[in-house]
């Protein structure tokens, strides 16, 4: 537990493989943005953790359906951060 930098560096990395190698709608990338935002929620850096959270949000609205459950999660994981900004 708490081993945070580690994680960044893992998401970030996949990240970047994934900005190169899919389009920019896929929601994989969503799901990129979204871990590395919910890490940086954990560490309760929450001005980070917004506009990565938003981007997933984003990504996953043009790409899946609207009762996609991972909508609902970005949104939840929005309305947090929001709340301790």
């Amino acid at each position: 537990m708490g081993e945070y930098s580690k994680a960044l560096e893992y998401y970030e990395k996949s990240l970047k493989i994934r900005e190169i190698s899919l389009p920019p709608t896929h929601p994989d990338l969503a799901s990129s943005y979204n871990n590395i935002g919910q890490l940086y929620e954990e560490m309760e850096e929450y001005s980070k953790a917004l506009p990565l959270l938003e981007k997933a949000l984003g990504i996953w609205r043009k790409s899946l359906p609207p009762t996609h459950p991972n909508i609902k999660i970005a949104m939840n994981a929005i309305d947090r951060v929001k709340e301790k900004l």
